[in-house]
């Protein structure tokens, strides 16, 4: 088992566990892209080497081990998207590949490094929470699906929760971006497509599409 390897699932694992903080393995099959036989194999390793409890059939735990050494993945990817896309000038749909390449091969000197000179952010540009040295994870103001809202709510992009590059081009060029107002102006109730005000102009996306987009309501 490559180190490589490791860090991929080990940051798959902290990143998608559900609120029982627990993923199933077919879950990490259908990301990674690959058989549910291989997934099984690698999660029987980490099993082994004291990085998470799994019992087949059963949900994934990480330990405490695994998730010391998770958490230290996620704060490297995280912190050089911020890099890549404020200081370097990527555009946020290209930032996710590069970082994940970056985060495999980076000290942790490095990384407190980065961490001083971009003033410690708390979140990446996607609107994920950076976690500090320390371990402590900044809190997400209380955000849901944009797939949940009613016809009449407006609110503001908090995240987004899909790095593919076709997914960000298209929300990007309707306009969506982080803390940027929406308005739905109508839920339709055979497909629950939703037709939304960004600015002055409209656009309808799906409910799929919708799902990806976590927003916080503004009161009314």
């Amino acid at each position: 088992m490559t180190n490589k390897s490791k860090e991929d699932y080990l940051s798959i694992i902290f990143k998608h566990k559900d609120e029982n903080e627990q993923i199933k393995p077919t879950l990490i099959a259908e990301m990674m892209n690959i058989s549910g036989a291989a997934v099984t194999d690698m999660l029987k390793k980490l099993s082994r080497d004291g990085d998470i409890k799994y019992e087949r059939y059963k949900g994934i735990n990480l330990t405490k081990k695994g998730e010391v050494y998770a958490r230290n993945i996620v704060r490297r990817h995280r912190i050089w998207e911020v890099f890549l896309h404020d200081v370097v000038g990527l555009p946020w749909e290209k930032i996710h590949d590069e970082a994940h390449k970056l985060e495999h091969s980076s000290s942790d000197e490095l990384i407190d490094k980065l961490e001083v000179i971009l003033n410690f952010p708390k979140y990446d540009p996607h609107g994920d929470p950076i976690p500090a040295k320390n371990g402590v994870m900044p809190k997400l103001p209380k955000h849901v699906p944009l797939s949940h809202l009613n016809a009449g709510d407006k609110c503001y992009v908090v995240r987004v929760n899909d790095f593919h590059t076709e997914f960000l081009n298209y929300i990007s060029e309707i306009g969506i971006k982080l803390n940027k107002e929406i308005i739905v102006e109508e839920v339709r109730a055979f497909d629950k497509s939703l037709k939304i005000k960004i600015n002055k102009f409209y656009f309808d996306i799906s409910e799929k599409l919708a799902e990806k987009i976590f927003v916080e309501i503004v009161a009314s």
